[in-house]
């Protein structure tokens, strides 16, 4: 293969051609003839009882088609949860209905209420006005620990209070963790606030729902992350349409970072009322819905202990964790703060003693589900900043207090229920450490304590569990769905080929890395091969693209497809060689005879598959097209050691980062531009979160930063340039369990850097003489400035 192709080769993204054109075709520029338009009355207030709603003005006005109630979907099934969580004491967790349209009361801010559809967009949202709505206000829980308090207002009437479940693990670990904490050397507790966060996609959520009565089938354009999952759950859980009556599609996608994986009630609605009115009905998202009906991410207070014994070797962890679910559990909430958080409290450690509890909360706030890492960025978190508040209360170096602890032999069982393959946390620490210069550092920090400035080196340390998967083992964990990916792979006759998979590109370069490692198994350029998603009418049934899986999974899938196909090839070639079928050999696109010189090439081997009349028709069929689906045996397991160093003005409080560096291994790496480029997102995404961004409610509910006049999203001006070193093979060590020795790199760096920036604002103000343990997200200029002021 030339240098420039295939596997390892920084090709240069081929969908970025149409995006930086502006032909990309995004589910907002979907139009169906004749198509209505629906505006939503949402909620304004977060908790109340709904005394009267009259929409006979409303419906009266021009332009309107008909307006929607919850009443109009009193027959029709919730929001359906994609995952159930047992709790310690053997209890299912509770699961209250999730309606379409609010029935009775409504539970959060933002809540859909009614729908207007109309000829215009302009004329539903007129009508919306003119609809009589009474609200009986009810107090509002926002709070997570006084949610839990006896006499606690109830989000959800018929339940018993506001305790989605109390989670234990491992249950069994409890005496043993209780036993080392009391009777350890030292004990460092820590507790912290995991911020709330809004995903914030370039492109906001749209749905278009449309019907053919001739047919009786209805069609769902949407901003999906995993059509076939959205089809699923809407078809057999909401809606009751057979799948085989509707179809989704999820063309180009801007954007996702979790908050598109869900099934959210505006796609069902769309797709309900396209039929109710017989005419297509669009709904854009406008920023500010998107604020309050978006799922939210993270939004976790947690008190962690470490127990070390006297050589300072970790002895035990304990967490508690509250977890807040918002008003409704959504899609895969319930699994985020356990089975995604609890099995990764290891860490990169041999603590033999872990145990994890985690009590998730209602509230009146929006739904909180899956943000970029979904649980690993939280127990990484947690553990990191621990393990540094540790390091200065011993007065050790943290670098090396982390070194002393590393697991060195693999594969490692963790106490948490899961076994890391392969891992050298020694070389993406030295690697890291190169990277930023450590010992370069003193002199850095002289100048900038010259400028009468306070300069801090925060490092980290982070594994994730990434690759969802096996089904059968997250089926007992109580994942409602297999978390398998597919892959159909269909040869031309001329030798082109089309890979149609169940995984979805919204940002990730599945069109440009999918075809790199056809290319490298076959030898054929990679221009000549098409990779097909996003649309349920033509892809095999998959599972869709979160939780660093594509390639891992969804690749590993097309690896097995591709393999039937060469080994239907080398038979076709056998034939057409007059050889036996071992001796064939394969390579840059050419059939040869092992030791001679007799050959054919791929395109007239595909050509004789079609026209197949130099092979026994009873030994092979005509046609070239193979289908396989990929379950994996384990989570592939990335890691990773991270530095940042920051300079913080003592007079105003507002760090700068300086310099950011990242170590990673992924394993093999296919398209090193990619994945540095992930890399870098990531990494942006997790300084957002230390310096700036917070979801915050006021105590009645209100969302109080609903649009960027409040909520701080990073800018180009807050990041430094980043030094990432995915390809060094020095820290590359190849998953041992999927054919590609791949691992997931798209979260890595929203995992690792939220802690590195942390601890490097910190260690700045301890450095200059101002104690200070913790400060939560974000760290904005005013909390440093308190923190500074406060120690002094």
């Amino acid at each position: 293969m030339p240098k420039d192709q295939g596997i390892g080769a920084s090709t240069k993204r081929r969908e970025d051609v149409r995006f930086l054109t502006g032909a990309g075709n995004y589910t907002d520029d979907i139009n169906v003839h004749g198509q209505a338009y629906v505006h939503f009355l949402r909620s304004d207030v977060a908790h109340g009882r709904i005394t009267n709603i009259d929409t006979s003005a409303a419906a009266a006005m021009p332009g309107v088609v008909r307006v929607f109630t919850g009443a109009d979907f009193e027959g029709v099934g919730g929001l359906p949860c994609g995952w159930q969580v047992t709790d310690r004491h053997g209890e299912v967790m509770k699961e209250p209905p999730h309606p379409v349209l609010a029935q009775g009361k409504v539970r959060h801010v933002g809540e859909p209420i009614a729908a207007v559809v109309a000829d215009t967009l302009q004329q539903a949202r007129d009508a919306a006005e003119a609809i009589e709505l009474d609200i009986e206000e009810l107090p509002a829980v926002v709070d997570m620990k006084a949610a839990l308090a006896e006499g606690s207002a109830k989000v959800h009437d018929d339940l018993s209070d506001n305790l989605c479940y109390d989670w234990g693990f491992v249950e069994e670990n409890k005496g043993a963790v209780e036993e080392a904490i009391a009777n350890a050397a030292h004990v460092t507790t820590l507790e912290l606030v995991n911020n709330r966060l809004v995903a914030n996609p370039m492109e906001p959520r749209v749905a278009v729902g449309d019907f053919n009565r001739a047919s009786g089938d209805s069609t769902l354009y949407t901003t999906s992350q995993n059509p076939h999952v959205i089809r699923l759950l809407m078809g057999a859980f909401v809606l009751g349409i057979p799948e085989h009556k509707l179809r989704v599609v999820a063309p180009d996608v801007g954007g996702g970072f979790g908050t598109k994986i869900f099934h959210y009630a505006e796609e069902a609605f769309c797709t309900f009322a396209a039929k109710a009115c017989n005419r297509a009905v669009k709904w854009t998202s406008t920023r500010s819905e998107a604020f309050m009906s978006d799922a939210h991410g993270r939004d976790h207070v947690t008190r962690i202990e470490l127990a070390l014994d006297a050589d300072n070797n970790f002895t035990a962890v304990r967490t508690e964790t509250y977890a807040n679910m918002g008003a409704y559990l959504s899609t895969f909430a319930p699994s985020v703060p356990t089975w995604l958080h609890g099995t990764l409290m290891a860490g990169n450690y041999k603590t033999p003693n872990i145990y994890v509890n985690v009590k998730a909360v209602f509230t009146n706030t929006v739904p909180v589900d899956a943000y970029r890492g979904a649980g690993r960025p939280e127990a990484t978190y947690q553990l990191e900043r621990v393990i540094d508040k540790a390091a200065r209360e011993l007065g050790v170096d943290p670098v090396e207090l982390r070194r002393q602890n590393f697991i060195t032999e693999f594969p490692y069982a963790t106490p948490v229920a899961v076994e890391y393959d392969t891992g050298d946390y020694h070389a993406t620490m030295d690697k890291m450490l190169e990277l930023i210069d450590r010992e370069g550092f003193a002199a850095r920090r002289a100048e900038s304590e010259a400028k009468g400035k306070l300069r801090g080196l925060g490092i980290n340390c982070f594994i994730e569990a990434c690759g969802i998967a096996p089904s059968n083992l997250v089926g007992q964990l109580g994942a409602r769905a297999g978390l398998y990916e597919s892959a159909t792979v269909r040869v031309n006759a001329t030798g082109g080929l089309v890979v149609m998979t169940g995984s979805h590109s919204h940002g990730q370069g599945h069109e440009t890395a999918f075809p790199q490692v056809i290319s490298e198994m076959i030898g054929i350029p990679e221009d000549q091969i098409e990779i097909v998603h996003g649309d349920t009418a033509n892809t095999p049934m998959g599972m869709g693209t979160y939780g660093s899986r594509s390639l891992a999974v969804g690749g590993s899938a097309m690896v097995r497809a591709a393999e039937k196909i060469i080994a239907k090839t080398k038979k076709i070639a056998a034939h057409l060689l007059e050889a036996a079928e071992a001796d064939i050999e394969l390579k840059d696109g050419t059939f040869s005879v092992a030791g001679t010189d007799k050959s054919v090439a791929w395109g007239d081997v595909c050509l004789a598959a079609y026209v197949p009349h130099n092979y026994p028709l009873e030994d092979i069929e005509p046609g070239l097209e193979e289908t396989a689906f990929y379950d994996p045996s384990n989570f592939t397991y990335p890691a990773g050691a991270y530095a940042c160093e920051v300079e913080v003005d003592p007079e105003t409080g507002v760090a700068t980062i300086e310099k950011f560096v990242s170590a990673d291994d992924f394993g093999n790496v296919v398209n090193p531009m990619i994945v540095e480029g992930q890399v870098h997102g990531g990494i942006a995404q997790g300084i957002g979160q230390a310096l700036l961004e917070n979801c915050a409610y006021d105590e009645n509910g209100q969302l109080l930063s609903a649009s960027y006049m409040d909520y701080a999203m990073p800018r180009a001006d807050d990041l430094p340039m980043m030094d990432s070193y995915t390809v060094d093979h020095s820290c590359q060590t190849p998953c041992t369990h999927n054919p590609l020795g791949v691992k997931g790199c798209g979260e890595a760096g929203a995992i690792g850097s939220p802690p590195t920036v942390i601890n490097a604002i910190l260690d700045a103000l301890n450095s200059g003489g101002h104690k200070v343990d913790h400060i939560d997200m974000p760290a904005s200029p005013s909390r440093v400035w308190a923190a500074i002021n406060n120690a002094s």
